[in-house]
């Protein structure tokens, strides 16, 4: 913990940031079926499509409070599986799932100050070049490199998108049309200590190749009740300190590392294990991933960074260092400049806008 929190002030100071966001689940229908996930859900059942409106009325929400990342979430490509969802993106003029989410993200561009941060799961070169116009960053959790994670028994069988290899190939061509992203890895799966470490290097060689990852999530498994994993043990706290630790002597001093806060009682222990930030944040929509984690108060986060002598400060979606024009083209470029302060974070109090106790989940 000692070298990864030198490491951590070497290369990223004293100051956290944290993203201000909403969280907009365009769609929570999925083809795959991971045996810890409680944000898929079938047809009838809570599987649905987010219309415009429900997009817009969130967004609009969150402008209203100084958010700036409008994080889209999705299954991947519920339309192969479940015809509901045919027949919604039929109805909407969409294509694809991917085409739906390029639309909402026009849509927000268009109606709000929020910067869309689309993590709809496996992309090919079409999807993420629909996307770059409108989207300042993209992200896509690799999770583990492990192949043994999709072998019958185990969390990934029969995923078709959580093939590492195919999770890879997405990051790859990320890098490739330089775009900004963020990835990282989920500990307490049922992986081993090594293809944890395994994970880390698959992640370091990819930054290294292209220098598109802006950031790494190291996330913490939460069991749930109404999964098939309700029983499997979660990650020890010590144990999960010693990886996150781990993950900033493997990725950097120059890394971005995050750990979310909401999954971690006394989240403060991160601060000491070489993070330097907490991830997106939000003062109004829970967290649809982990809706029995909530997000702390802004104030409460505030603090908590103040106390282990770190400055918190909010950026946008995407970090300083990539709000160049590799990176961000043209109009988007611009505005994310113009939303930004001269060191390129967020141009917006920390803490001053508040959200209320009644969280926006989407009109239905």
């Amino acid at each position: 913990m000692a070298t990864a929190s030198h490491l951590r002030d070497e290369g990223r100071g004293r100051t956290v940031t944290y993203s201000r966001k909403v969280f907009v689940p365009i769609t929570t229908l999925c083809r795959d079926t991971c045996t810890y996930c409680t944000f898929v859900k079938p047809p009838g059942n809570g599987g649905e499509y987010l219309t415009p409106e429900d997009v817009l009325a969130i967004v609009t929400a969150g402008d209203e409070l100084h958010c700036t990342e409008a994080l889209l979430t999705l299954g991947d490509r519920p339309e192969d599986k479940w015809p509901q969802a045919r027949a919604f993106l039929d109805k909407q003029g969409a294509s694809s799932t991917i085409e739906y989410v390029a639309m909402m993200s026009e849509l927000i561009r268009a109606e709000t100050g929020l910067y869309p941060h689309a993590n709809p799961g496996v992309m090919s070169k079409s999807d993420i070049a629909r996307l770059r116009p409108t989207n300042v960053s993209m992200g896509m959790m690799l999770e583990n490199i492990s192949d043994r994670l999709t072998e019958p028994g185990m969390p990934h069988h029969n995923c078709p998108d959580k093939v590492p290899a195919v999770r890879v190939e997405t990051i790859r061509e990320a890098g490739r049309q330089a775009v900004p992203f963020t990835t990282g890895i989920l500990v307490g799966i049922g992986e081993t200590p090594r293809e944890v470490v395994d994970s880390l290097f698959a992640l370091r060689d990819l930054a290294t190749e292209f220098g598109h990852i802006q950031e790494f999530i190291i996330q913490n498994f939460r069991a749930k009740a109404d999964t098939r994993m309700r029983f499997s043990p979660e990650p020890t706290i010590p144990y999960f300190i010693r990886v996150v630790a781990l993950a900033r002597w493997i990725l950097g001093a120059e890394a971005n590392l995050q750990v979310p806060p909401n999954l971690t009682e006394d989240f403060s222990v991160y601060l000491a294990a070489g993070i330097n930030d907490w991830g997106g944040v939000s003062p109004l929509t829970i967290d649809w991933v982990n809706p029995e984690a909530p997000w702390p108060a802004l104030e409460r986060l505030e603090a908590v960074t103040a106390d282990g002598g770190f400055t918190l400060r909010p950026r946008l979606p995407v970090y300083p260092e990539y709000l160049t024009n590799r990176w961000v083209d043209g109009q988007l470029l611009a505005d994310a400049v113009s939303s930004a302060t001269t060191d390129g974070y967020a141009a917006i109090p920390c803490t001053e806008i508040q959200g209320t106790d009644a969280h926006v989940q989407g009109v239905r």
